[in-house]
């Protein structure tokens, strides 16, 4: 029996990935399956605050597999300006959630989905209950920081990068008699730094739910040498603090603030204490861009297939998500709460320090 003809908008939102454009066809394959229509909201809620929106629709002759395996997004994206406190060109600040609202009830769409992190997510989820539309979360962070999820999409890619580094890092160190620094991406939790020293055979490794002393990391350095090694690898997730509990920053030009730069701060603490030739890189949107990961593939696809499904059950206010090897639906709202950090006593805590990687707290 067929479904009865929907209209379905998508949209991405947040900072970009690798896999996005993954989800948008797997969302187009299986709403055309049914006969329904999708159609996309370009850079993400922003494509409803112009007049006319920003649109686009999709079908399967613009979203093949050339299309899949690129980085990026077809829909473009913003992680700026939230609609419910949107900075005015003349400095002032303004609610507009209701011309959103508006503008996607002119669509005359019977569902929303939204690809986004916590972030974003959390504001599809206010602006759906404000305007009492349907909605649908796909998960997307390579920061992998939503709760009730074990992965997100971009994260696997993001950790690929990051590891890729570190075996590029790794021979020329060891040619220079150098301990190499290395700063990824992580605003909230560690989970890149953890997941690609480990992969990646890092020595010393930081992250902001561990709190460290660079005196030990230092000392484990020195005994590195000590044993003939001539080199060193750190990894440092950008939300690392400094001794002091502050976070390093920098500030950009419309006036934002992005986190960046303990990676130097760490890197000169260890040349003096080690007295140590050192180099700090920081990988910073590297590890968004290129292609996907075969896994990010995977469970994007996955992930935008079930969200079709979701919308046929009816069941709505619900973030697709990745447990015990197949795919779940949760509550948003819970998803959304607080982000999902490193646990400290989990897993690959307890195999980085079975290998003997410093992680800040112990020599």
């Amino acid at each position: 029996m067929a479904s009865p003809a929907k209209r379905i908008a998508l949209m991405t939102s947040g900072g970009d990935c690798a896999g996005l454009n993954a989800v948008i066809r797997a969302v187009v394959l299986r709403a055309e399956a049914y006969q329904w229509e999708v159609l996309g909201i370009m850079d993400g809620a922003h494509g409803l605050l112009s007049q006319p929106p920003l649109t686009m629709p999709l079908h399967h002759e613009n979203v093949d597999t050339v299309m899949m395996r690129q980085g990026g997004t077809i829909l473009g994206t913003t992680n700026k300006g939230d609609p419910f406190a949107y900075p005015m060109p003349d400095g002032s600040i303004k609610d507009r959630s209701e011309e959103i609202i508006a503008t996607y009830r002119a669509l005359k769409c019977d569902a929303l989905i939204g690809i986004g992190g916590d972030g974003s997510l959390s504001i599809l989820h206010r602006l759906a209950k404000q305007g009492g539309f349907p909605f649908i979360g796909v998960p997307k962070t390579i920061d992998n920081d939503l709760c009730l999820t074990e992965t997100s999409i971009g994260f696997d890619t993001a950790v690929a990068v990051a590891t890729e580094a570190l075996d590029r890092l790794q021979p020329t160190a060891a040619s220079h008699d150098r301990i190499m620094v290395l700063e990824v991406m992580g605003r909230d939790a560690g989970h890149i730094a953890l997941a690609s020293g480990i992969a990646g055979g890092a020595d010393v490794i930081l992250i902001p739910e561990i709190p460290y002393d660079i005196k030990k990391v230092a000392d484990h350095i020195k005994n590195i040498r000590k044993r003939g090694r001539n080199f060193a690898l750190v990894v440092v997730s950008e939300a690392v603090r400094t001794h002091d509990g502050a976070t390093v920053t920098q500030s950009l030009y419309d006036e934002q603030k992005r986190l960046g730069g303990i990676g130097h701060v760490i890197g000169a603490q260890i040349a003096e204490l080690c007295q140590a030739e050192t180099r700090v890189t920081v990988l910073g949107h590297v590890q968004r861009g290129g292609q996907p990961s075969a896994q990010d593939r995977l469970m994007a696809s996955a992930f935008g297939v079930q969200a079709v499904e979701l919308i046929k059950q009816g069941k709505f206010d619900r973030m697709v998500a990745w447990s015990n090897r197949g795919v779940i639906d949760v509550p948003l709202s819970e998803a959304v709460k607080h982000p999902q950090k490193v646990e400290p006593q989990g897993t690959l805590v307890k195999t980085a320090r079975g290998l003997g990687i410093c992680l800040g707290d112990q020599t």
